[in-house]
């Protein structure tokens, strides 16, 4: 006798057979079925374009730059049309931050910032970026992750019937799509359909592994300046897209593409559209120069001690030291006239045991300091709260983090960081330059050594200007050649 159980179990079995049968479809450009969960293309599409306006403003907006959007939409549309859905329509759009990075959502949507437009060496390197993300659309990657993740629902769904549970929405997963990471396989999968779009268009397929081993050697220069040498996958979009140089080389191997008659590279065009492009931090989101952090829209800068290194983040500004000493500056709410010592010990630091809390003055805005010791998986870390009222709205706050054993030798340099916050007048502001990709044609004389030592950069001013250029520390310049260096 077939039980109560074993038959909702079989009901189970037919509702997710049957899910499965109606909502399988083939990708074009790959020929492999899979399951989309009812995603049709025109669901993708939707979809890509309700996150996009999400999306764009979490990465400092679209980069305003009418010649260089043009451009960089130029390339994609060429390799698009080269694609087995050459009828889809995408949209380009450079994004306005100096991470390096690129992502795609559903129906077409992919995106390149201007932090990835620095590094690459050409624009067939750009396009073997662009290429790629042209691969995850087309293979219909994200509708096969809304399939797996709908699967899952409906056997969560037929779990709840057999046990009586509550069933989680399956609308849940569309939420997670966009910017989920792939698969390994799909990664492959995206190398080599973009390996096939480059050929096609007739650009060199070694850039895209070029352009890897470029990627690799800045997150490695980032890892190092962050002092975290060992984390260089921290640093680059690899956390998000698994490939290698190698795991590239074996795709062309896979892909039959070997070589391409007379490859594009186009070298002097794209030297020619990235001139002038933004570097670094946007100066409306603050910008770093040396061991001073500056912002001229909110008005406002502080100095670090000489042995950190600042880094701009869309939450906070650190700075990391020596010892894994680190200071963490970031923005809090005014909460009315509270007094600075009752903001510290009831409103941000609230229920923390505090001592030695004191009000003082900084630079003639009121403030107030205070200390704890806390354990943390690290071990026991020293930090002291310092916030300081900038206006009736704004407070700005100071965390600095020392371990006990440096706290007394490194308290007089985080001393000077604390009254080094001030205002910026108008003639201040007037002096903020952002800084430039400039392409700069190689002199008689010149060599890397000396073009570093005229970049705005107070450390790591030579491996700086080598990865930029995908050059070897061994590399020699040659007259009249063209490099990318960093200037106001």
């Amino acid at each position: 006798m077939i039980t109560r159980i074993a038959r909702a179990a079989l009901a189970l079995a037919l509702l997710t057979a049957g899910a499965v049968l109606a909502g399988c479809e083939t990708a074009p450009a790959t020929g492999r079925a899979f399951f989309t969960g009812g995603m049709s293309a025109e669901d993708e599409v939707a979809l890509g374009a309700q996150e996009h306006e999400k999306i764009v403003p979490q990465f400092g907006g679209a980069y305003e730059n009418p010649a260089l959007n043009a451009y960089v939409r130029s390339v994609g549309e060429l390799i698009a049309k080269t694609s087995e859905s050459p009828e889809l329509k995408f949209t380009f759009t450079v994004l306005d931050t100096p991470i390096v990075n690129a992502f795609a959502l559903p129906g077409g949507y992919v995106y390149i910032t201007r932090g990835l437009l620095a590094l690459a060496s050409d624009e067939a390197e750009m396009a073997g970026v662009l290429a790629h993300e042209i691969g995850h659309v087309t293979a219909r990657h994200s509708a096969e992750r809304y399939g797996q993740a709908m699967a899952a629902n409906i056997a969560q769904i037929g779990l709840g019937i057999l046990f009586g549970g509550i069933a989680s929405d399956a609308a849940g997963a569309v939420g997670g799509i966009a910017l989920t990471s792939f698969s390994r396989e799909q990664e492959h999968e995206a190398d080599l359909l973009g390996i096939r779009y480059l050929a096609r268009a007739g650009y060199d397929p070694q850039a895209m592994a070029s352009f890897l081993e470029h990627l690799l050697a800045d997150s490695r220069l980032e890892a190092e300046m962050a002092g975290q040498p060992g984390k260089a996958d921290d640093f680059n979009i690899m956390q998000t897209h698994p490939r290698t140089a190698d795991r590239v080389e074996a795709a062309m191997r896979e892909a039959g593409v070997k070589t391409v008659a007379n490859p594009m590279h186009a070298r002097d065009i794209y030297l020619n559209k990235i001139d002038g492009m933004l570097y670094g931090d946007n100066p409306d989101e603050g910008i770093v120069r040396g061991r001073t952090f500056l912002h001229a829209k909110l008005k406002f800068a502080f100095d670090v001690p000489a042995n950190f290194q600042l880094a701009n983040g869309r939450q906070a500004v650190v700075a990391r030291g020596p010892q894994g000493a680190a200071i963490i500056f970031d923005r809090g709410k005014a909460d009315g006239d509270v007094a600075m010592p009752a903001y510290l010990t009831q409103i941000w630091a609230k229920g923390a045991a505090l001592r030695d809390v004191e009000a003082t003055t900084v630079n003639g805005m009121a403030a107030a300091t205070g200390q704890i010791r806390l354990d943390t998986k690290e071990g026991p870390r020293d930090v002291r709260l310092v916030a300081i009222r900038y206006d009736g709205q704004t407070i700005y706050r100071m965390l600095f983090v020392t371990r006990p054993e440096a706290s007394a030798a490194l308290a007089e340099d985080l001393r000077k960081t604390t009254y080094s916050f001030r205002k910026l007048n108008d003639g201040d502001i007037a002096t903020i330059k952002p800084l430039r990709v400039r392409v700069h044609m190689v002199r008689s004389g010149e060599t890397l050594q000396s073009l570093a030592a005229r970049s705005p950069f107070e450390s790591y001013a030579l491996p700086r200007l080598q990865v930029l250029n995908g050059l070897r520390p061994d590399s020699k310049l040659q007259l009249g050649q063209k490099i990318k260096i960093v200037a106001e």
